[in-house]
Formats: C-alpha cells, sequence, structure tokens
C-alpha cells in the first residue's frame, strides 16, 4: 500500500448498527498453514479469512516450494508441499517484514530440509516478546542454533528427538513450536505449563487428523509420541474469537448493536460473562452473537487479564474503550504483556480519564509487580471522547483507537491503519455495513 492509504477519516458520535460476519482465527490459521509442511500431501484449510497475515505466510510458504493456491470467496485453501525446498535468505527477509511467523517454520523445515532459518524478528510493540523460549527447544530437541548478523542459522545434524520441557509461562507461541516439532520427532515429548488456547487446541485437531498422537492433561501437561510420516489434512478452522470481541466492544462504546455472524458461544464464556457485567446485552444466535447495548449506565469493573479460560489480553484494549462510557471507576490488571497500554495515551487525548501504574491493581501479583512496568490501568468514567488525531499503535492497539474514533464526536484522523488489515478481514467493508461514517485515503 502506498503511504497515503493508511489514513482513515472517521466522523463518530453515531451507533454502530448491523450484521456482519467473522471467519477463521487469526492466531490459529497461520499455524495450520505451517503444519502443512509437515505433511507428505496435500492439506486443505477452510474458513480463512483474507487478512494480511495469512498471505504472509502464504509468501513464505511458496517461497519454500509449497504450492498454494487459494479461493478468497470461498475461505479456502490448497497447501502442496511435495516439493519444499531452501528458500534465500534475502527472500525470507524481505517477505517476511515484521511478521514473527517465520520462527515456527523452523520444526518442520529441520524435519523436511535439515534446517532453516530465521530472519530478524518484527511483531507488535506490546512488551518483550523474546524467541528465546522457541531457540531453547529447539536445542532440547537436538537443533543446533546459530546466531548470525543477518538472523539466526538452525540445522539438524541428525533427526530430532523427543525431549521433556516445563515452560516457566504457559507461552502460547512455545507450546505452538513445540507441537509442530515433537509431532515428528523421535520418541515422546512432554510439555509441563504448556498454553491450552482454543487456537492451540485446534492446531492439535489439525495434527491429529495428519496422523500425530497427542493427548493433554488438566495439569496443563502436553505429551507427544513422534511419528515417522505425516499426511495431509481437510480442515475447517474454529471462528475468531478476538474480532467477534472487538465487534462487541464497539457495539457498547458507540451505544450500538452488532450481529456478528461466527462468533461461537464457548470460546467467548469469560468475555461474556465480562460484558454482561459491564451492562452490555447478548443473545446467543444458532449462527453467531447479538451484542448491544440496552439503554441506561455502563458499569464500572475490576478486570484481570489471564491465559486461557481467563480473560484473554487481546480482548482488553477493545473493551477498554468501553469502560471509558462506564460510571464509576475500573481497574484493568493486565498480566500477560507487560507493555499493553500505550494506546491509552491516545484515549487521554480523545478526553477519556486513565491513569496506569506500575503496581498490581485489582488482582493477585502477577510477574510484572517487581519490575516496574505499568501494567495496570484505572479508567474513571462516563467521560465523552472527543475526535482527534490518532497513530495506530499495533493491531490490537489500532482497533481500540478505531472504536474510539467510532464513538467520538467530531471528525478524527487515524494514521496507519491499513495495520489493522493485519488481523481483521474486511474491516472497512464491515464498517460501511455497521452504518459508519467514514474515508479512507
Amino acid at each position: 500500500m502506498g503511504p497515503m492509504r493508511d489514513v482513515m477519516y472517521i466522523n463518530g458520535g453515531e451507533p454502530l448498527r448491523g450484521e456482519i460476519t467473522v471467519r477463521g482465527a487469526k492466531n490459529f490459521v497461520s499455524k495450520a498453514m505451517v503444519a502443512s509442511l509437515l505433511a507428505d500431501g496435500p492439506s486443505e484449510l477452510r474458513n480463512v479469512p483474507a487478512i494480511r497475515d495469512v498471505a504472509v505466510v502464504q509468501g513464505l510458504l511458496e517461497l519454500h516450494g509449497v504450492k498454494v493456491m487459494v479461493d478468497d470467496a470461498a475461505g479456502t485453501l490448497q497447501l502442496d508441499p511435495t516439493d519444499v525446498e531452501s528458500a534465500h535468505v534475502a527472500d525470507i527477509d524481505a517477505h517476511a517484514g515484521s511478521s514473527r511467523i517465520p520462527i515456527l517454520f523452523c520444526g518442520p523445515l529441520l524435519h523436511r530440509l535439515g534446517e532453516a532459518f530465521i530472519p530478524d524478528l518484527g511483531g507488535c510493540r506490546i512488551g518483550d516478546r523474546p524467541i528465546n523460549f522457541h531457540l531453547d527447544i529447539l536445542r532440547q530437541f537436538g537443533a543446533v542454533v546459530d546466531k548470525q548478523e543477518s538472523g539466526i542459522h538452525i540445522h539438524a545434524p541428525t533427526r530430532l528427538r523427543g525431549t521433556k520441557l516445563a515452560l516457566p509461562y504457559p507461552s502460547v507461541g512455545a507450546t505452538e513450536q513445540l507441537l509442530l516439532t515433537a509431532v515428528r520427532a523421535q520418541g515422546v515429548t512432554e510439555l509441563s505449563g504448556a498454553a491450552i488456547e482454543p487456537e492451540i487446541m485446534d492446531l492439535i485437531n489439525v495434527l491429529q487428523k495428519m496422523g500425530a498422537i497427542i493427548s493433554v492433561d488438566t495439569d496443563r501437561v502436553i505429551r507427544i509420541e513422534g511419528v515417522d510420516v505425516l499426511h495431509g489434512y481437510r480442515h475447517t478452522s474454529l471462528s475468531d474469537r478476538i474480532e467477534a470481541a472487538s465487534w462487541a466492544s464497539a457495539a457498547l462504546a458507540t451505544g450500538g448493536d452488532i450481529t456478528v455472524r461466527g462468533a461461537v458461544q464457548p470460546d467467548m464464556t469469560t468475555y461474556l460473562n465480562t460484558f454482561r457485567k459491564v451492562g452490555g446485552g447478548f443473545e446467543v444466535l444458532d449462527d453467531g452473537i447479538r451484542f448491544f447495548h440496552p439503554g441506561g449506565d455502563l458499569h464500572s469493573i475490576v478486570l484481570e487479564t489471564d491465559v486461557h479460560p481467563g480473560f484473554m489480553t487481546d480482548w482488553q484494549q477493545p473493551l477498554v474503550v468501553a469502560l471509558t462510557q462506564a460510571k464509576g471507576l475500573s481497574i484493568v490488571h493486565e498480566t500477560v504483556y507487560e507493555n499493553r497500554f500505550g494506546f491509552a495515551d491516545a484515549l487521554r487525548g480523545m478526553g477519556a480519564t486513565i491513569q496506569v501504574y506500575r503496581e498490581c491493581l485489582g488482582g493477585h501479583p502477577c510477574r510484572f509487580g517487581q519490575r516496574n512496568f505499568r501494567h495496570s490501568a484505572v479508567i474513571s468514567g462516563p467521560t465523552p471522547l472527543a475526535a482527534a488525531d490518532i497513530e495506530v499503535p499495533d493491531l490490537r492497539g489500532g482497533f481500540s483507537h478505531l472504536i474510539a474514533a467510532l464513538a467520538a464526536k467530531g471528525t478524527s484522523t487515524v494514521k496507519g491503519i491499513d495495520l489493522i488489515d493485519r488481523g481483521y478481514e474486511h474491516f472497512t467493508d464491515k464498517l460501511t455495513a455497521l452504518g459508519a461514517d467514514f474515508s479512507r485515503d
């Protein structure tokens, strides 16, 4: 996109009303695409959203010789890894850009080719998300890691072998790395302290369809018995619970009424409970969920983010915008990422009363409490929001700014809006369907 297409002008202050559809989860689809590398034949993935992250992974797969056929209208991908080959370092670096997905290619490529390369990794600036877990996991399997000026080269002198690991924190990325590496490693792998998010469980579903043997215990222990061969899969992705909750928060913040087709109740139970406590209304339908502001005052709450089945960190930022319209003091304690309240600066510039603290407020002491991170927020409301010039900081924070601009009186200028294309499919079309008044250069 050219630089001018980064800008959106939003005339806010009116309720969003209407119906939109969410498709497959951004946080799952890209990992299922990578999993296709492990197979000895083609795979088919359905309910795939047309978002930039999918395009990035598609390009990386094609650089490695995977044949990818896309049907955007049907939301279907055909992935054939028969002719997998090493890609040129410069091509990987140029195509990956700021994406962090190349790290998850390592396990499958080590099995298929005996080597892998990771360029400098980017991603949203929401905290320290080191790749140490990933590299340590690969070393445990027997891989040799060589850090070079241009990135990291990894090779496997012999077949990777199963291992036993314990994560100090239930990292989603590290759990995905282990799953994608262990399924074809020799012997048994055991991971303690694993992440068990719905997207992780759906990745396990895909790997099991391919022939993997994986068990998940109630104490966050995952065991994998390595197999010699995996086959292609046919799978329909679970829906994107983050996007569904983002539109739900938009309905609440603007006083609107949005039906989200594709939203699924079981994956959103914790969010729905919180939505109701704030004063929002919802109706579970056969094919989605209707979210609406029932009128009257919204209620302040005390909220703590956590790993699944807790309140998801990616739900936090859009909901904070709605909490600026709630009566009283709300407290939000972020325990997953240490630097996720940077987006609050723009909200304060629009009239919100938000203070950020280093202390663990409103919940249990967390791993950030003694490390000087501003990871708790106190929101005082209701405060009317006024239009402003805004710069999008990251994907979820950016959508939160979008919600704030839609709720604010006047015309806001939002720059860097194309970052939202990374994870929200056709979001400008959806805004149009909901009656939003905007233009995009």
